[in-house]
């Protein structure tokens, strides 16, 4: 099967609405992560750049809110969190950044020799220094992701250039079971997002 490919615009961002989705910013949908079959949720999300940082926009369907985390580089993926994981240069390391529907963050560095869980190792002391928001609304929770260009030690891309990458969200309910949604799916069962042979292709305008 081809990657996935999604092109990222280059766009203004707007600090009075810092959930609007600029104009010719593609959206994908994340698929079950686990048999690629739409989810029960459906989450979009959508990438841009400006001239410091990658925007990344999730928009999420969410009728019952999973939450508790408020400290930096706490377990967030215990709970509901939406994730990017990102491999500006090489797949064998690459960035995690995870953000819940309180705001709160965790971001790491990840390398991995093998491209999968087994033989991957974590740091955790990795900082991002990046900004993150929330918008909940009955129904909906909408989080902007603003990742300097700089923390990820490369500049702006130029137009035509390429990242590996994939996209995740986890929803947790108690009633209904827990739900893994991806860009391109890993099709583990248990979920594993930690697979670099799913990577989509990111190409920047």
């Amino acid at each position: 099967m081809p990657l996935p490919v999604v092109a990222v615009a280059r766009a203004d961002f707007s600090i009075e609405d810092p959930w609007a989705l600029p104009p010719g910013c593609e959206q994908i949908q994340l698929l079950r992560s686990t048999d690629g079959k739409p989810p029960r949720q459906a989450t979009a999300v959508a990438l841009y750049t400006d001239s410091e940082f990658l925007n990344i926009l999730y928009q999420s369907e969410d009728d019952e809110v999973v939450a508790t985390f408020l400290g930096h580089d706490e377990p967030l993926y215990q709970e509901d969190v939406v994730e990017a994981f990102l491999a500006p240069k090489d797949v064998r390391r690459y960035f995690e950044i995870e953000v819940n529907p309180l705001g709160t963050t965790f971001d790491a560095r990840v390398d991995s020799p093998d491209g999968v869980r087994g033989t991957m190792k974590i740091d955790v002391g990795w900082d991002a220094n990046l900004f993150a928001a929330i918008r909940r609304a009955p129904g909906k929770t909408e989080t902007i992701v603003r990742i300097p260009f700089a923390a990820l030690d490369v500049r702006r891309p130029a137009a035509g250039e390429e990242w590996r990458g994939n996209f995740f969200r986890v929803d947790r309910s108690k009633w209904r079971g827990d739900e893994y949604s991806a860009w391109n799916p890993t099709l583990k069962n248990p979920a594993d997002f930690h697979l670099t042979a799913a990577f989509g292709s990111i190409v920047f305008a």
